[in-house]
């Protein structure tokens, strides 16, 4: 799929300092894509292979469109939200989720993710949105609601066929496994995972534009308060459209661009991939000084005594 060519570069590093003097450090690797899948700015392996996790949300929100969920049931653009949304399972977002459970006459019972420990109900769970969002559209397809998390579900072959052809692979050669939520992550390189944030950003078709205008309307649906997803969106007031997976994976998309960011740390370090993050947008100009000034106070400065600092950026191509 991809156009770049294999070029390499050092990764960048993060160190915790206590005082100024380093406690931890990791390395993290960033990759900026067209939404051709051609390497503009590189940090380490652009080719290097991990899980996307949850910053696959809006792809996987597609097949609600596309199977015409939406329309059948009347949902609307913070029902899109939520299915995109990895949550803190406040009383909002959660009967956002419930909602579309709601409208689509589906049974809450029929909700497989988990509930978080110290809870009462999945719908708490940070990936409740998502799993009501393929209920709905096997509800509108007439596929069966029982067994939707196994791979091997009309919904989720569709979701894999509908990623498949935005980056020009056969949904059948991904290499699939369950995410912690028991529905299907894939591994993919992390100029893939940029090239799909490119198409989340560019516009180009009316879904794509849709999800979008979701996230970036609705940020405190998205992740919550305090959270670097929805802290950036609501700052950058709909330019940028921005996503976490776990384990190290950030994805951000300049909206009207075409342009996708996607970050992965190595050690998998959330604080890591963040204080790149502010680093890398601020160095692509997709975010102003003041912003990044803004989020790096937030997020880089993790206590009187102890700060994160990041050595190293994006090499231009």
């Amino acid at each position: 799929m991809s156009l770049t060519k294999r070029v390499q570069t050092a990764p960048i590093a993060v160190r915790l300092l206590r005082e100024g003097i380093l406690e931890s450090s990791h390395l993290v690797e960033a990759v900026v894509c067209d939404r051709r899948g051609r390497t503009l700015f590189i940090a380490g392996n652009p080719e290097h292979s991990s899980f996307i996790r949850s910053a696959l949300k809006p792809l996987q929100a597609l097949v609600v469109l596309k199977t015409g969920t939406m329309e059948r049931f009347g949902l609307s653009d913070r029902d899109l939200a939520i299915i995109c949304s990895s949550h803190k399972g406040s009383v909002e977002q959660a009967r956002q989720a419930f909602n579309i459970l709601w409208k689509a006459d589906i049974d809450q019972t029929a909700l497989q993710c988990p509930t978080p420990v110290g809870r009462r109900s999945p719908l708490e769970y940070n990936c409740s949105g998502k799993h009501a969002g393929m209920l709905a559209a096997s509800k509108q397809q007439n596929w069966p609601l029982e067994g939707y998390m196994r791979r091997s579900h009309p919904v989720q072959q569709a979701i894999l066929s509908i990623v498949g052809d935005l980056l020009g692979i056969p949904a059948a050669e991904f290499i699939v496994a369950r995410d912690d939520c028991g529905v299907p992550t894939v591994s993919m390189e992390l100029q893939q995972m940029a090239t799909l944030y490119a198409h989340l950003s560019s516009g180009d078709s009316p879904e794509l534009e849709r999800i979008q205008r979701a996230m970036t309307y609705h940020p405190d649906l998205i992740a919550g308060e305090g959270e670097f997803d929805t802290e950036l969106m609501r700052l950058t007031e709909g330019r940028l459209v921005s996503k976490t997976g776990a384990e190290g994976v950030q994805c951000i998309g300049q909206v009207g661009e075409g342009l996708g960011l996607a970050i992965k740390v190595q050690d998998g370090a959330k604080r890591a991939k963040i204080a790149v993050a502010i680093q890398a947008l601020r160095q692509i100009g997709w975010i102003s000084p003041a912003i990044a000034d803004l989020l790096a106070e937030q997020f880089m400065v993790i206590a009187p005594c102890k700060r994160l600092e990041v050595d190293g950026e994006l090499t231009l191509l």
